[in-house]
């Protein structure tokens, strides 16, 4: 079975549920399927949680959720040693993030010290605890969602975390005729639109994902390509409205992730049209705007469209 009929048969068990947000499914896809993490920017209600469950759901994998809230420990997450009376040692006990699908729920709300013990998991896979390593689950993914950085009580994540993240999705409202599919659908069980109660199926297990991230490292990249990606990346430095471009490891996301909606096109080579379709989801969260063009409200986005006018397509 290809990858494109695989994901399309994960998107029918998701469209269950989960209505209007085809492209935060895709993308979320791509990231399992790229070995990446992926951090949701939206308000309240918009079923960032349930998107969470129901690919687990889909792909008969653990979850588990944190509450990052400002008085979370870094051993709230990643676990602590706990004394046995009965071998009179200590024993470690692990933390909620053992688990292969990790929901770290309101991000920017915790302290820098709890969003640090997250980044040895989300980079080198384990959590290490007095000296000790262990090894996370396979396959570990992190989703973290975030309010917008305007509300109150949220704290911009620094650069270090969230370069962490393959891709930065935001996740609106649905359209109109989406909205009313929720409400002619949920209206009934609010609170129970659970992925359990929707009898979501089974379509793929930890061995296939495993066998599809191998299938899309050999996706074939043309030189063009590349060179296309590197331009862009190196034009992200040289525009006047950023004061921070996109580093190498930017660009390296952003083809692993067009490697990974090739695919799911049921392509085996990535075309232009894939680098630009993961371009704004794999580079929002990896630049900083310059001060002057902010303050005129200018947003990461605006100036990545430009960037992506600018650079030439190759043919």
């Amino acid at each position: 079975m290809s990858l494109k009929i695989s994901v399309a048969a994960i998107r029918a068990e998701l469209a269950k549920v989960i209505y209007g947000q085809e492209e935060v499914i895709e993308l979320a896809l791509a990231a399992l399927f790229s070995c990446g993490h992926v951090l949701l920017e939206g308000p309240p209600g918009v079923a960032k949680t349930l998107l969470v469950r129901s690919i687990a759901a889909a792909l008969d994998l653990d979850h588990g959720r944190i509450q990052m809230t400002p008085d979370l420990l870094p051993s709230d997450v990643t676990g602590s040693s706990v004394y046995r009376n009965d071998t009179g040692t200590f024993e470690f006990r692990r933390g909620p993030i053992f688990t292969n699908l990790l929901l770290a729920d309101e991000i920017n709300r915790s302290s820098a010290r709890t969003q640090a013990a997250l980044l040895e998991a989300m980079q080198e896979l384990q959590v290490t605890y007095d000296g000790t390593s262990h090894p996370l689950p396979e396959p570990f993914l992190t989703f973290a969602t975030q309010n917008p950085i305007e509300q109150e009580g949220t704290y911009p994540l620094p650069l270090a975390q969230l370069d962490r993240f393959m891709f930065k999705v935001i996740v609106g409202y649905p359209a109109p005729a989406a909205e009313l599919k929720v409400l002619k659908e949920h209206h009934a069980t609010a609170g129970l639109a659970a992925p359990e109660r929707a009898r979501i199926s089974r379509v793929m297990d930890a061995a296939g994902i495993l066998a599809a991230r191998q299938t899309i490292r050999e996706t074939f990249v043309r030189d063009e390509v590349l060179s296309y990606v590197q331009q862009l990346v190196q034009a992200t430095r040289q525009h006047d409205g950023l004061d921070v471009g996109a580093s190498p490891r930017a660009g390296l996301m952003l083809l692993t992730g067009a490697k990974s909606l090739a695919r799911f096109r049921d392509r085996d080579f990535v075309i232009p049209d894939d680098i630009q379709a993961a371009f704004l989801p794999s580079l929002r969260h990896r630049v900083v705007l310059a001060p002057t063009v902010e303050l005129e409200g200018t947003k990461a986005d605006d100036v990545l469209r430009d960037v992506l006018a600018t650079v030439d397509i190759p043919r």
